[in-house]
């Protein structure tokens, strides 16, 4: 078992990374972190070593194609994950009406629970 959560620098991705750790660490298990972008700066990656060591997550870098909606399900499948993090945008009221394709897809595709967070 372990939980799921794509490496994004912006926002959304720095929220969803941060719920990810709280997850990890209190259902005790490892965090699988999904590298969507195969030029990641390797300084980045070793940041979030870092964070992952100092936050005591047993923690694994996940390479990505560069369609996280596809990582992120084809990841927390093959790990029997128990759960998904996604970072979600705060939308006007008409965009309300419309989820983002991608959080769509890993909500509808998604072999576990999804959880959803906003910074």
């Amino acid at each position: 078992m372990s939980i799921v959560v794509g490496l994004l620098s912006t926002a959304e991705g720095q929220a969803a990374l941060t719920q990810a750790v709280t997850e990890a660490r209190e259902r005790a298990v490892p965090l699988r972190i999904v590298v969507t972008r195969p030029d990641a700066d390797p300084a980045e990656l070793d940041a979030v070593r870092a964070r992952m060591t100092d936050a005591g997550v047993e923690h694994h870098l996940v390479p990505g194609s560069g369609d996280l909606a596809d990582d992120l399900v084809r990841t927390a499948a093959d790990a029997g994950a128990q759960l998904i993090v996604v970072g979600l945008r705060r939308r006007s009221p008409v965009g309300k009406l419309i989820l983002g394709s991608g959080a769509q897809r890993i909500l509808l595709e998604a072999p576990c629970p999804v959880l959803a967070v906003k910074p």
